[in-house]
């Protein structure tokens, strides 16, 4: 089925809040892409508005007329003690697939991207809280010590400080994984985007101007002293685009078949479009006990991610039978066909990173 666009586009302003929950112990994946975003532009950071504001960096999304900037922009914490750890672009070893922002006590993993402001690649430089007020380092932050009284001054050396990459790992990607405290962070207690934050977003998808396509890559508003605040003597635009850019002609939209010219195959809509996993051929390493032991764990895994295939294949049939009993309208068709979607994509990510996590660990045997 088809889904109407005025549908799609209503629906996929809610990627976000719907790929994150406050009961998460991991990062939500969220939509996938077959070719990367853009550079990260150049840009000033605008003044901090208030205490208890946190910098929350711009970034690549992507909608129905492909990349599209979301300005970064300060933001209230939801919690005191909670930091804001940056969603990022990750090379899913078929398909680019976004990894959804998350407040928490510390800052996870955010794919080695260099945001700038606080954020070079690893952890967070900006600030820390201290007896539930926010502490701003001046050194990278913009803030006015006249209004903001709770700052300190530490240098912090960026290398990285004309690296523009936007994802991480494939070619050209930034190639880092998360270290110990990155990963512990990831199963701590997350909170999703802020209302405010998602209400930013759906702004910035609407605005034919922070297009990757219109803008070449150097928005005219990168980055906001306020959620959604998109006009005012408070906008900053971007310097200058990262780098060259070009989106290939034939990529698609997302949801959407590739044109026939191209013969680039959209991701899977449902687990019924997604062919049984096979264990790969028995390694031959020199060492046959290993060897026999690495192909058990793969058989193993692939025995499990095809159950759970099959599981969610028969879910998602269950619920197209309910559509049909109870003569569902356009829109709920639309919304139960983006959920599957999301369903299918999400477990295809989920077992190519088990696939190369399990890759890693034979590796770092022999």
């Amino acid at each position: 089925m088809r889904i109407p666009r005025s549908v799609r586009n209503s629906l996929f302003a809610s990627v976000v809040l719907l790929m994150s929950a406050a009961s998460f112990a991991q990062i939500g994946i969220g939509v996938s892409v077959r070719f990367g975003p853009p550079p990260l532009p150049v840009y000033e950071q605008p003044l901090c508005p208030g205490d208890g504001y946190l910098w929350t960096p711009g970034y690549w999304a992507y909608g129905d007329d492909g990349y599209y900037w979301v300005p970064g922009t300060w933001v209230l914490a939801p919690e005191p003690g909670f930091l804001w750890t940056p969603g990022y672009w990750g090379w899913g070893g078929a398909a680019f697939v976004f990894h959804e922002g998350y407040w928490g006590p510390h800052v996870g993993f955010y794919g080695g991207i260099n945001y700038g402001f606080g954020f070079f690649g690893v952890g967070f430089q900006g600030g820390r809280w201290d007896g539930g007020h926010f502490f701003y380092n001046r050194a990278v932050m913009n803030v006015n010590v006249t209004n903001i009284h709770n700052v300190y001054n530490t240098t912090i050396i960026n290398n990285n400080v004309n690296n523009h990459v936007s994802f991480n790992g494939g070619e050209g990607g930034i190639q880092v994984h998360p270290n110990a405290e990155e990963m512990a962070a990831e199963h701590e207690r997350h909170l999703p985007p802020t209302s405010n934050q998602v209400e930013h977003v759906n702004m910035a998808r609407s605005n034919p101007q922070l297009r990757a396509s219109v803008n070449q890559g150097r928005p005219p508003i990168a980055a906001t002293a306020r959620p959604t605040e998109f006009s005012g003597h408070d906008v900053v635009p971007a310097r200058a685009a990262g780098g060259e850019y070009h989106a290939p002609a034939e990529a698609g939209r997302p949801g959407e078949a590739a044109r026939p010219e191209n013969n680039v195959p959209r991701p899977p809509a449902h687990a019924s479009e997604v062919q049984p996993h096979t264990a790969p051929e028995r390694p031959n390493t020199g060492d046959a006990a290993r060897d026999q032991k690495y192909q058990q764990q793969q058989q193993k895994l692939v025995d499990r991610q095809n159950q759970e295939h099959q599981k969610l294949q028969q879910k998602q049939d269950q619920e197209h039978q309910k559509l049909a009993q109870r003569n569902a309208s356009e829109a709920q068709k639309a919304q139960v066909e983006q959920k599957h979607q999301q369903q299918t994509q999400q477990m295809e990510a989920r077992h190519t990173q088990q696939q190369q996590h399990l890759q890693q660990r034979q590796s770092g045997r022999r």
